[in-house]
Parts: structure tokens; sequence; C-alpha cells
């Protein structure tokens, strides 16, 4: 599983837990891997954002203060943010919905649901480093373009216009709807899919 051309690669891991920095760690060690900076907030993370290069962030949904959706929209959209731009994956051990779509719509690149497994962090950074999302910026929007699965129903550019009205219908069931816990290939599904949050506007 190691990659040789990963070992160059500076990875930010955010997280509150010393412990789950540790894993983390490990499992991107397990993959060539050796330079990490790390912070325990969101605070310290966008500090470090700042001052030194960053290939990719790792960040933790849970965390006092400001939260990793906090973060994340702090990376993308904050005014001294100097590369907006930068993969971030998401760790959380909350994969209901609702939480799914707050991350995917503050701009995270890719969510793995914990206890993340090294098959799938590898899966997710080879993504983030073999084949990059193009960004898109909306009036409510800005992150990874998340069209990148070819379907057969898809109908043209305008299709993201067409669904605006669908998006506003179905927020409000979204919202109503009992939460349950999603699997991996749901969760993908929801950073997949182009219709249903702020990323289905016209870019």
């Amino acid at each position: 599983m190691s990659n040789p051309a990963m070992n160059r690669l500076n990875v930010l891991i955010v997280d509150d837990n010393k412990h789950m920095i540790t894993i983390v760690k490990t499992l991107l060690r397990g993959f060539g891997m050796n330079r990490f900076l790390e912070a325990n907030d969101a605070a310290e993370a966008f500090d470090i954002v700042r001052s030194e290069h960053i290939d990719f962030i790792i960040v933790d949904y849970l965390m006092d203060i400001l939260d990793g959706t906090d973060f994340v929209r702090l990376v993308r959209t904050g005014e001294d943010s100097p590369n907006p731009f930068i993969p971030i994956i998401m760790l959380s051990a909350y994969s209901e919905r609702s939480k799914v779509v707050a991350a995917r719509d503050a701009g995270v690149t890719e969510f793995c649901c914990k206890p993340v497994t090294a098959t799938e962090l590898f899966r997710k950074v080879q993504s983030i480093v073999n084949s990059p999302r193009p960004f898109i910026r909306t009036p409510h929007f800005f992150g990874p373009d998340r069209r990148r699965l070819k379907l057969d129903s898809y109908r043209g550019p305008e299709r993201r216009e067409e669904e605006k009205d669908v998006t506003e219908e179905t927020s409000d069931i979204e919202a109503t709807e009992t939460e349950a816990d999603n699997s991996q290939a749901d969760i993908d599904a929801l950073m997949n899919d182009d219709a249903g949050s702020e990323n289905s506007e016209a870019a």
C-alpha cells in the first residue's frame, strides 16, 4: 500500500484527541508518508495553514469551540486563508446524513467514517492526490465540485439550474428525516451527489 511519491507530502492532522492523531499518523506512515504537522483545535490549525506549506489536511468533525466544519469554512472562505484549495479529508464517528451534508456543503473534499480503516483512508488519500477535484464558486458555496460520477441521468450543464427549486423543496424534508448512521458507501454517495445542496446551483 506504500507509495514512494507520498513521502514528499506535508500533512496537517487536526484533532483534539492526541491518541487519534497517533492512529492517523501510524496509518499514513504505512502509505509511505512521514511529514506531519498536528493541531489540537481549529484556531491552532488555521495558524499552521497560514504559516506552513500544507499539501492536504485531515480534520476531525467534533472539536471544542470550533468544530471541523467551522475549520473547513475558515480554510475555504476566510479572508486571510492562504490556500482555499487545500484538499481536506474529514474523519468522524458521526455518519448521520445531516453531518455528512453539513461537511460536504462547508467544502470538505472527502468524508471518512470512524473507525477508519487503512484501506479506506488510503483510498481517500489516493483520490485527492491522483484525481484532484476542480473547485466551483456559487453565491453560497466554494469548494470541490462533486460532479465526478458519470451518470446516465445527467442531462447537461442546465441540470444545475433546473434542480435549484428541487434543492429548496427537499431541504425541509431532509431536516425532518429520522437520522440514522450511514455506511461508508452511503457517505460516498452523498459526497458525490450533485443535487440537494448549495453545490447544486449553477457555477
